[in-house]
C-alpha cells in the first residue's frame, strides 16, 4: 500500500498551490480532484487539451499522481476524455460519484456499465465513492452494484459508514471490491475530527485490505472548510500521514 495526498485537501486554492503545499507536507504522492463548480480543477478545462493539461502539471509539480476523483457525475463523453488524460498521465485510477438515494437501480447500472466500457478501453479501474445521499450509502447496495457491473469497483470512504445511517452495518464485505481509500478521522457524530480524536481503526481497517492483498493508494482526503486556519490542516495532514506510514 501506498499513501497519497487528496488536493481536495486545498480545494480552496489554486492546482499549483495546493502540490506546493503537499510537497511541503512530504508527500510524493497526489490524488487529482476535479469539480466543475470549484475554481480548483474543473474537468471542463482539462478535457478541452490533454495534452496541454499534462503539460502544465508536469510545471506546476514532480508529485506522481496516482488516482483521479471526480465530485459530480459528468456526460460519458467527458469521462471517455478523463479516461484518456489518465492513461496520458499513466493514472490508472479513476473515482466517479454514485448516483444520488431515490435513483431507479436499474437506470444506475446502465449508467456505470457505459462508463466501465469506456475506462476499459483505456485500461483505467474505474470505481464509485462509498458516500452518504448515495446509492452506496447502505453498504448491501453499494456490493449489488459492483455484482452487476463486472469490473466495477469501490472508492472505500470508511468516515461515511462510521457515523452515517447505517454505522451499525458490517462492511467487512466490501473489502474484496476496494480499489483506493479515502481516509480522515472521524467519530459517530463527526465526519471530520482532529486526528487521535476520532473512532476509526486504521489499524484493522489495513489488515482487512492486506488480506485482500490490496496494495493500492490510502489517499487522505480532508475537508478544508471545516478548518478554521491552515496551520491545523496542515498539522492534521501530516499527522495523518505518519500515521498511516507508520502502519504500513
Amino acid at each position: 500500500m501506498f499513501v497519497a495526498a487528496s488536493s481536495r485537501c486545498f480545494s480552496d486554492k489554486s492546482f499549483a498551490e495546493a502540490c506546493h503545499l503537499i510537497t511541503d507536507l512530504e508527500f510524493d504522492k497526489v490524488e487529482l480532484w476535479f469539480d466543475d463548480n470549484s475554481q480548483h480543477l474543473r474537468p471542463s478545462d482539462a478535457v478541452k487539451n490533454l495534452e496541454g493539461f499534462y503539460a502544465q502539471y508536469r510545471e506546476a509539480t514532480r508529485l506522481i499522481p496516482v488516482a483521479f476523483c471526480l465530485e459530480h457525475d459528468v456526460p460519458a463523453t467527458m469521462l471517455h476524455d478523463l479516461c484518456k488524460l489518465a492513461k496520458l498521465m499513466r493514472v490508472a485510477q479513476i473515482t466517479v460519484p454514485a448516483s444520488a438515494l431515490g435513483t431507479p437501480f436499474n437506470e444506475e447500472i446502465d449508467r456505470l456499465r457505459n462508463f466501465i466500457r469506456l475506462a476499459n478501453e483505456e485500461t483505467i479501474r474505474l470505481s464509485i465513492k462509498t458516500k452518504t445521499g448515495t446509492l452506496t450509502e447502505d453498504p448491501r447496495t453499494a456490493v449489488e452494484l459492483c455484482q452487476s457491473v463486472r469490473g466495477l469497483g469501490l472508492t472505500l470512504d470508511p468516515s461515511y459508514y462510521h457515523c452515517g445511517p447505517h454505522a451499525s452495518r458490517d462492511i467487512d464485505s466490501l473489502m474484496p471490491l476496494v480499489y483506493h481509500v479515502h481516509l480522515r478521522d472521524s467519530t459517530a457524530t463527526q465526519l471530520q475530527i482532529q486526528v487521535g480524536l476520532g473512532e476509526l481503526d486504521y489499524t484493522r481497517l489495513i489488515a482487512q485490505l492486506h488480506k485482500e492483498n490490496f496494495e493500492r493508494i490510502l489517499s487522505v482526503e480532508l475537508f478544508p472548510e471545516l478548518y478554521d486556519s491552515e496551520i491545523n490542516r496542515l498539522l492534521e495532514m501530516r499527522k495523518l500521514r505518519m500515521l498511516l506510514e507508520t502502519l504500513l
